[in-house]
């Protein structure tokens, strides 16, 4: 493959593309119809339904940074197909056990945490794929084709599950999900690029491997003794530690608060994704207009005010805002996500791939349940308003550690490297132009 060859002829890469597209809408059903069926059916509480987002994330602070050593250890594509199927049998469960009246808020939580251990393991291995299935100068084409996918999902799924829910029921509506993960293993299965199978027990040097936990410990050095990497993640981890003490319990100050219907939320999730789409479409022109550091950091400024929105809603009238939160939200995160994304695949190497996004998203994805506790506390012991407002107040942080790291110095994507660079960050000491021009993340 060479640089001017679009990724829409690349075969197994519109494998890859087709199982994310058909993943993705039928997450969009299950992101609604879980946290409905505790609220409504199972009548959950306010900590009950935080709980249930809290136990979700709980993996990723359990096994991502053992994920990250096992996933340099093997072939990638196995196991994202048993990710896939492994969610689709929990998911399942949830329609059978409504039809069989025996449904309760513990199946929840154990679906909620089984899934979100095998979503670890999938997720570490599809972001250390995509650089062995393309080449790597198309890392931002390929990631941008994804943000495109998950985009259309989120733009259209919420309105498509809200309705869907609303015609079969939140558990049947969950089935859906289960069938779309069974596709997605499908394709998935159908990539024919030949991936380097690696060796358990000796290195890419041809030295003996060292044991789990010094794999780990040397993932963990090398994102925290980069301070690209270092300003990235504290940044990250900051932002999805508020936005979740704003949103864990969004879908109950939805409808106990706000009144409104799951169709109603399904449109304004609808019509909030659209800002994600636009931010898709752009994201990659953004970098080459403005910097790629300024990017970044004004994609992540940008999802402050997101959070803002929503707890600044009247409850007369809320729509508008909440209408308005998602465009501003979306757009910000799904910049920010391609570019930084795209950044941290390009300057690691190939055998360091998966420790890294292991270690980052141990780091930014830890702090979600976290944030959910907190947002779950204060809304069960003061109110559901107070969460939304000290999410919203406290996003404003997460810019920090962009601005006292050497990332908003970055002008372009830096060359790929290889192997040869094995542990150590590469240099990237800025050099600007003369007319430089003066938020859930990944």
């Amino acid at each position: 493959m060479t640089q001017s060859r679009s990724l829409v002829r690349h075969a197994d890469f519109l494998k890859l593309w087709t199982a994310e597209t058909i993943s993705q809408f039928g997450t969009q059903v299950s992101l609604l119809a879980i946290p409905l069926v505790a609220v409504t059916i199972l009548q959950a509480t306010a900590f009950e339904v935080a709980l249930l987002g809290t136990i979700e994330f709980l993996p990723f602070i359990l096994f991502s940074l053992p994920a990250g050593a096992w996933v340099d250890r093997l072939r990638r594509r196995p196991i994202l197909i048993v990710g896939d199927l492994g969610r689709a049998v929990m998911l399942v469960s949830i329609p059978v056990a409504y039809a069989l009246d025996v449904l309760t808020i513990w199946q929840l939580y154990v679906v909620g945490f089984v899934a979100g251990t095998l979503t670890v393991f999938f997720d570490v291995s599809y972001q250390s794929y995509l650089p062995s299935l393309v080449d790597r100068d198309q890392l931002t084409e390929g990631n941008s084709k994804l943000e495109i996918t998950r985009t259309i999902a989120q733009t259209a799924g919420p309105a498509l599950s809200g309705g869907l829910i609303g015609l079969l029921t939140a558990p049947i509506a969950i089935l859906l999900d289960s069938i779309s993960y069974v596709a997605s293993a499908f394709f998935v299965s159908l990539i024919r690029r030949k991936e380097p199978t690696p060796d358990r027990h000796v290195d890419e040097h041809g030295q003996a491997r060292e044991g789990l936990r010094k794999e780990v410990a040397a993932g963990l050095r090398y994102v925290l003794g980069n301070p690209y990497l270092r300003g990235i993640a504290g940044a990250t981890g900051t932002s999805n530690l508020f936005s979740n003490i704003a949103f864990a319990t969004y879908i109950v100050y939805a409808v106990r608060e706000l009144g409104l219907s799951a169709a109603e939320i399904g449109i304004v999730f609808g019509i909030g994704n659209l800002g994600a789409l636009f931010g898709a479409f752009t994201g990659n022109r953004w970098s080459g207009r403005f910097g790629l550091g300024r990017t970044i950091v004004g994609s992540m400024f940008l999802s402050a005010p997101s959070v803002l929105l929503v707890a600044l809603a009247p409850k007369s009238s809320p729509i508008p805002f909440l209408i308005a939160s998602g465009l501003l939200g979306g757009f910000s995160s799904v910049v920010y996500n391609i570019n930084q994304v795209s950044f941290r695949q390009a300057i690691t190497p190939p055998t360091m791939q998966g420790r890294m996004n292991a270690t980052m998203r141990f780091i930014v994805w830890g702090t979600i349940p976290i944030g959910g506790i907190i947002g779950g506390i204060i809304a069960t012991s003061v109110s559901l308003s107070a969460a939304l407002w000290v999410g919203a107040m406290g996003s404003f942080l997460a810019v920090i550690p962009l601005l006292i790291t050497p990332v908003h110095t970055l002008v372009t994507m830096p060359e790929p490297v290889d192997d040869a660079v094995d542990a150590g960050p590469p240099d990237l000491t800025p050099d600007l132009p003369a007319d430089a021009p003066s938020v859930v993340q990944r």
